[in-house]
């Protein structure tokens, strides 16, 4: 009878390699965050949403139509990343694990339906930013800005 384990110990060593690869390929805006977006955050942040300005003048009016600031374009969601509201991307899809109190960001649950998916969409988007600080606009420095990669 022969021995599988070598097989076995092939097919790990091939599988680490292809997720090693997976996870060094670039995530840029247009190839990866904005079809991922597409499909889990335009219901409430697409194309019918208000925009930054707008959302921020009645926050309360758009909440309750189930409308969140619009983040179909690059610019929109850069706002979010390191513009005017730098870090509000980071703290709503945060697990948790960066906050003393251990509470996850409230958009954090729409990253998958898994504990697995929501992991596998938050690397993601932290390999894209590059940075992945909690802080408000206020709060980040020079040096924190330029690190934020976040590829077109």
């Amino acid at each position: 009878m022969q021995s599988t384990l070598p097989g076995f110990f092939l097919g790990a060593v091939l599988l680490s390699t292809a997720v090693t690869a997976a996870d060094t390929l670039p995530v840029t805006y247009e190839k990866t965050i904005r079809p991922f977006m597409a499909g889990r955050c335009f219901a409430c942040h697409g194309p019918g949403s208000p925009s930054h300005i707008e959302f921020d003048k009645d926050m309360e009016g758009f909440k309750k139509q189930s409308k969140g600031p619009r983040m179909t374009s690059y610019e929109d969601l850069m706002v979010f990343v390191n513009g005017d509201d730098a870090g509000a991307l980071m703290r709503r899809l945060d697990d948790g694990k960066n906050t003393k109190d251990g509470k996850p960001g409230n958009m954090h649950t729409n990253l998958g339906a898994t504990d697995a998916e929501r992991a596998t969409a938050l690397a993601m988007f932290k390999q894209w930013t590059g940075v992945w600080s909690l802080k408000r606009s206020n709060g980040w420095s020079p040096v924190e800005r330029q690190a934020v990669k976040a590829a077109r």
